[in-house]
This record gives C-alpha cells, sequence and structure tokens, in this order.
C-alpha cells in the first residue's frame, strides 16, 4: 500500500478488464477461425503454432516484462497474416471489447473534477486499432494521452510503462497519479512500485500464465467503475 498526501493530479487506466468488461476468450477457437482463412487444409496446424506463440508472448510479459505485437506472434508462428484473416481476427475479438457501462460516466465525472485521464494497456494491438474501439465507444475524446504496450519495449509491471503513461497524460510526479486496473501484479504491484497510488477491480478470472509472482496490496478496492469517483474524493 502508498502512503502519500500529495494531491492527485492524474488517473490512469488498465483497459482489458478494467474499462472494458472482462470476457473469458478461447483463445484457439480465435486462431482456428483465423487460421481457416489462411491456409484451410492446414488450420489446426496453423492455429496450434499461433496460439502456442502468443502464450509464450504472454509468459515474456509475465516474467520479462518484454513487450510484443501482434505482427511479431504471426512472425514466430511462421504465418502470415492476409487482410481477410485479419478482418477475422478483429471480428472474433470484437465482442470482447465491450466498454463498461459506468465508463463514460465515470470518465466524465473525473474530468469535471479536473483530472487528467491517462491508459496504459498491455496488448499486442496498435494503437491504431485501440483507437478505433475508444472512438467507437466515445472515450477517445476523454482521454488525456495513452501508452499500449506494443509500441514500446516493456510491459506491466515494468517501472518505465508507468512512467511513460504519466507522461502521456500530462503528469510529473507519480505520488499524484492513481492507477486503476484488475491485475494485482501488472496493475497494483507495478503501480505501486514507481510510488502511484492503486485501485483494484477484483472481476476478472485472469489466466494462470498470466499470474504475477508478487501481489500488490491496493490502496482501495472498488467493485465498479461508478464508486471511483467518491474514492478520489476522499483522498482529497
Amino acid at each position: 500500500m502508498t502512503n502519500s498526501a500529495e494531491p492527485i493530479e492524474a488517473v490512469l487506466f488498465d483497459w482489458g478488464g478494467t474499462l472494458a468488461t472482462w470476457h473469458d476468450i478461447d483463445l484457439y477457437a480465435v486462431w482456428r477461425s483465423v487460421a481457416d482463412l489462411i491456409d484451410e487444409a492446414r488450420a489446426d496446424e496453423l492455429a496450434a503454432k499461433l496460439l502456442a506463440a502468443e502464450n509464450a508472448a504472454w509468459l515474456r510479459s509475465r516474467d520479462e516484462q518484454v513487450s510484443t505485437t501482434l505482427e511479431a506472434v504471426c512472425l514466430a508462428a511462421e504465418v502470415v497474416m492476409t487482410p481477410a484473416a485479419l478482418a477475422e481476427y478483429e471480428r472474433q475479438w470484437h465482442p470482447h471489447t465491450e466498454l463498461d457501462p459506468d465508463a463514460i460516466d465515470m470518465l466524465k465525472q473525473l474530468r469535471d473534477r479536473g483530472y487528467r485521464i491517462g491508459v496504459l494497456s498491455n496488448t499486442i494491438w496498435s494503437r491504431q486499432r485501440h483507437e478505433d474501439i475508444f472512438a467507437r465507444d466515445a472515450v477517445l475524446e476523454l482521454l488525456d494521452g495513452a501508452v499500449y504496450t506494443s509500441e514500446v519495449p516493456w510491459t506491466k509491471p515494468h517501472p518505465e510503462t508507468f512512467l511513460a503513461a504519466m507522461r502521456a497524460a500530462g503528469a510529473t510526479d507519480p505520488a499524484r497519479c492513481v492507477f486503476v486496473g484488475d491485475r494485482l501484479f501488472d496493475d497494483v504491484w507495478g503501480a505501486q512500485n514507481v510510488g502511484m497510488r492503486a485501485v483494484h477491480i477484483p472481476h476478472s478470472n485472469i489466466p494462470s500464465n498470466q499470474v504475477g509472482h508478487t501481489e500488490g496490496t491496493p490502496d482501495a478496492t472498488i467493485q465498479r467503475l461508478s464508486e471511483l469517483p467518491g474514492v478520489l474524493d476522499g483522498w482529497r
């Protein structure tokens, strides 16, 4: 738990499981559907290779905080993604990008209180893909900045990711930042490790191969995003 009397300047959010609702997903089924459009005769083989490459990428993220991209996953699997296959990949993921029902009103309340707002997401997707989703959900205009690990060398909980997100949102002091996320390793422990306060939303069914070696003790725990403004008011 972080001890800080500094006034809060910025609130930074994880995306999946935090601003977007958590969904369990069958990654093999996603890749099998994609592989069918790349080479139907070899679809089972390609799907297995793509799944193995993605799982290896998330293990590196967990253990070494090394980032990767969708393109790098495909390269590791020795699979060439076609435009039709990419469209299918995005179609398969579309239901799992659903915005939390409380998110818009909560973000507007934070804006009204004068907080800067940022996003930091461990992701293999491009900035454009995320911004398209945020624009679709009318969130993009509410953000001061965002960092997607697909475009930096590290993943959460590496300290540099949090500092980069802080700067992207226009803040300069970690002690004046709050991070909100669903993971006790990536989000809570990582944020507190750089001096930020951390708020935990404990509803995600995090895959066992993505659970980290350390868990932070959150400064606050909320069950819904709508509770966050009240927590921040209590810290003023």
